[in-house]
């Protein structure tokens, strides 16, 4: 099939769409015809160049109508020349101009599936009328997605819950001394001082709740000494490092900066985090740190609970409450061995519901179902 994945987000950190659409290209290269067309400088332009057998275009999804109508016309462009089957978009702004690319096709029409990534509220009017005019599937990346679109005009569609895919085997656990030498070297001259190393790769915004992460540890005082946190992502905002410098906390939270390869730097955690308070659904980040053998605290936010078998593999606790985060720690300083026992859970779990082969193969099926 000749398939064309879209994407509006032009940042060039590497979020959940760009790994989303990295992954299926990567496991569907091989088998068929692929097409990005993303904004030119964005991470999935760059990263989608990398994978062997897939053809990269440079494409903006602008929301004035006039620049729309434009990049409607280029896009159009693409999907008659490409021959396009199925369009995957990834977002409402994408959504929009595929739906104006494709308008007067008639037969010629490519079948349009949309992934929602996110819990923002889904409006009932844009909705309907995308349903009516250019939308033939949807898909939702968890159960609470799934919840969203079927009480939504998208549930005039097929939907399927397809939770996101990780590759287990890259992302394995490591040797414990070249997981030493990673932790060496992230820490550095804390290294030897630090007893619990508590990390996340969801990133610095500030929804992501790590800050409640770094109150909890502040919280627990003199017992959680040796407690360091790191985090992978963009430099936090002024008013955040204000905070954690209050806290008293500036020494033992790491910044390791924006990460292409972020393997070297959950090897060197003991356990991860994902406290997000808004738009967070199934979270890569979460499966990822998983499949790494990680034990992972979550909050309560949209799907991230879904990962979870609460003292198993992970803990959940209430979004936005530190004083809950600082009770499972307290409750690990309590008993460390857990630890070890959870690690092997979360990779367990990981090779059995995690993998990136039923992820692709799922979806697979969504597109040959429209051909």
């Amino acid at each position: 099939m000749n398939i064309l994945y879209t994407n509006y987000h032009s940042n060039t950190t590497i979020g959940g769409h760009t790994i989303y659409v990295v992954s299926l290209l990567r496991a569907l290269a091989q088998r068929h015809r692929l097409t990005v067309a993303v904004p030119d400088g964005s991470s999935l332009h760059r990263l989608a160049g990398d994978v062997p057998g897939v053809h990269v275009v440079a494409q903006n999804y602008p929301s004035r109508l006039g620049k729309r109508l434009a990049a409607a016309r280029s896009l159009r462009r693409v999907i008659l020349s490409r021959q396009i089957d199925v369009v995957h978009v990834n977002g409402s702004s994408d959504h929009r101009t595929v739906i104006l690319a494709c308008m007067g096709m008639g037969k010629r029409r490519p079948r349009i599936v949309l992934t929602k990534h996110n819990d923002i509220p889904i409006s009932y009017l844009g909705a309907a009328l995308r349903t009516r005019v250019g939308t033939d599937h949807v898909i939702g990346v968890c159960d609470f997605v799934e919840r969203m679109l079927r009480a939504s005009p998208y549930a005039a569609r097929p939907v399927s819950t397809i939770a996101n895919g990780v590759d287990i085997e890259r992302y394995a656990p490591w040797p414990a001394e070249r997981a030493r030498a990673a932790r060496d070297q992230l820490l550095g001259v804390h290294a030897a001082k630090c007893s619990l190393l508590l990390g996340s790769n969801a990133g610095t915004n500030a929804y992501k709740g790590w800050m409640d992460m770094v109150r909890a540890v502040a919280q627990l005082g003199p017992r959680a000494a040796g407690v360091y946190i790191a985090l992978a992502g963009a430099a936090p905002e002024a008013d955040q490092m204000q905070e954690v410098q209050a806290l008293g906390m500036a020494d033992r939270v790491i910044f390791a900066g924006m990460l292409d390869d972020v393997r070297p730097f959950l090897a060197a955690l003991d356990l991860g985090f994902v406290l997000s308070y808004r738009v967070e659904t199934i979270s890569f980040a979460c499966r990822e740190m998983m499949s790494m053998g990680l034990p992972v605290i979550v909050s309560d936010q949209g799907g991230l609970p879904e990962n979870i078998s609460v003292g198993v593999d992970g803990w959940i606790v209430p979004k936005r409450n530190p004083e809950a985060v600082a009770d499972v720690l307290a409750g690990i300083l309590d008993d460390p061995a857990c630890i070890a026992r959870m690690r092997a859970a979360a990779r367990d779990k990981s090779v059995a519901e995690f993998g990136l082969d039923q992820f692709a193969r799922r979806t697979e099926e969504v597109y040959l179902s429209l051909a």
